[in-house]
């Protein structure tokens, strides 16, 4: 057994994992304020990817200049799209909601395609050496530096929903919109600012990722690949996306390690995280940290 393989991919899951872990943050932060399961979230990941590369290119701009540029585009972005477009469903019924977020996601593939093209664009250098070494391990620099981000996000997270106003706000909403409604509280702010929040935070791991690999349309798929890890945390669970989020991360490359060495399956790196959701699901319904729903008969 290559165990440097081996250990080389449990490291890059891990990393990755973390990514995932903060775009599923955002899943479950747009979920349990709006009761919405948003799937243009990977959407918002290629969008500000595209945003930061053409302020790059096209104006010429620092990477980190460029960078924050395109997180406070996003956040109007998603401020926008939610007043816009879905404030007027409120009251209709959850499935005509999210049939619009996946009319949404249709668009916005369109949309990029149409403006940037379907050829894979290349980030600017950001550093002098792309990767790193480390007892013997290759790290990309960018890896490094979403790391650093992504443990920054998960603390602002935690102190923004435990002390701040608005995370308190969007607390009392998610536990239940009319007696937030009743307390003084704008419902329609809260939908608004988790929008916001979700869009900056998932362009943060869209442009880290293109970085690394290029920004291209399968940027929009990682939605789709973080959507097992939010319901293996849980939908409504902060500290199961994060730990859904690694361990679908790290799944994915044990799978590629072991199809690579022994299976040669061919596509176990994209197929393994969703036949462990199903393992897991069949025991934990609500997943690892999900609320029990009790109704009363």
């Amino acid at each position: 057994m290559n165990f440097e393989l081996l250990l080389q991919l449990i490291v890059n899951g891990l990393i990755v994992g973390l990514l995932y872990g903060v775009v599923g943050m955002c899943f479950v932060l747009v979920y349990k304020s709006t009761q919405i399961v948003n799937f243009a979230q990977g959407e918002f990941l290629l969008v500000g990817a595209w945003v930061c590369w053409a302020l790059l290119v096209y104006l010429q701009l620092p990477f980190f200049v460029g960078f924050l540029m395109s997180l406070a585009f996003m956040a109007l972005f998603g401020v926008a799209l939610q007043m816009i477009v879905l404030r007027p469903m409120i009251g209709e019924p959850i499935i005509s909601v999210i049939m619009v977020t996946i009319g949404l996601s249709m668009f916005f593939q369109s949309l990029t395609k149409w403006i940037f093209g379907v050829a894979p664009e290349s980030y600017p250098a950001v550093f002098d050496n792309q990767s790193l070494s480390i007892f013997g391990l290759n790290i990309e620099l960018a890896y490094l530096m979403s790391t650093v981000i992504a443990l920054i996000i998960m603390v602002g997270f935690y102190l923004f929903f435990k002390h701040s106003k608005h995370g308190l706000a969007m607390r009392a909403t998610a536990f239940d919109q009319q007696v937030a409604q009743s307390l003084g509280i704008s419902v329609k702010q809260v939908f608004a600012m988790s929008w916001g929040i979700a869009a900056t935070v998932s362009a943060t791991a869209g442009v880290v990722i293109g970085m690394v690999n290029g920004v291209s349309d399968s940027l929009s798929a990682i939605g789709i690949k973080v959507f097992p890890a939010v319901i293996l945390g849980g939908l409504d669970s902060i500290v199961g996306a994060i730990v859904g989020g690694i361990t679908i991360g790290v799944l994915e490359n044990l799978a590629e390690f072991f199809d690579s060495q022994y299976l040669h399956f061919g596509n176990m790196y994209d197929i393994a995280p969703f036949y462990v959701l199903l393992i897991i699901l069949w025991f934990k319904p609500y997943g690892l940290f999900g609320t029990k729903d009790i109704e009363r008969i």
